[in-house]
């Protein structure tokens, strides 16, 4: 199916569960938090899909996509110190929220450079991963991410 291995088939699976999540997330809480069912399930499939991810070596060995994965699980290890412990001091939920949103754009980059690089089958829109069209489409991601991240500061702050 699309050239995915068993494990590639799993990993794309458990990352659409982690998408699915996130959404829900944001959507009906304005950011993800592992407080709540929603959260966990999202935490836990981005780590399995981490992970599953460090299997896959479609272009080789290590590449772009496995940094990724390590900076993702990084990123969620300071999201789960900044809501666990006072590290960060007054910035901590800032710093947990944001950390959090960070990784579900993390998602999202594999996610259309996948999708754009096999889909169409026998005439995908993108030939590699290094086309323009991707790259503006990551830009386009990164903005969001930003709007999103500011959105979430603001009404962490107005919340007190």
């Amino acid at each position: 199916m699309l050239g995915l291995t068993p494990l590639g088939t799993f990993h794309t699976a458990i990352s659409l569960i982690a998408l699915g999540a996130g959404f829900v997330a944001l959507i009906r809480d304005k950011r993800i938090t592992p407080t709540n069912r929603v959260g966990q399930i999202y935490v836990i499939t981005t780590i399995i899909t981490c992970v599953t991810g460090f299997g896959i070596f479609q272009h080789g060995g290590f590449g772009k996509p496995h940094a990724l994965g390590v900076i993702t699980l990084v990123v969620l290890g300071i999201a789960y110190l900044a809501g666990s412990t006072n590290v960060f001091g007054r910035l901590s939920r800032y710093v947990e929220t944001v950390s959090y949103s960070a990784t579900f754009l993390f998602h999202w980059i594999p996610a259309i450079t996948e999708t754009s690089t096999r889909l169409p089958v026998g005439a995908p829109l993108a030939a590699n991963a290094d086309v323009p069209g991707l790259q503006a489409a990551t830009g386009v991601l990164v903005v969001l991410f930003l709007i999103g991240a500011t959105l979430q500061v603001r009404r962490l702050r107005a919340t007190g």
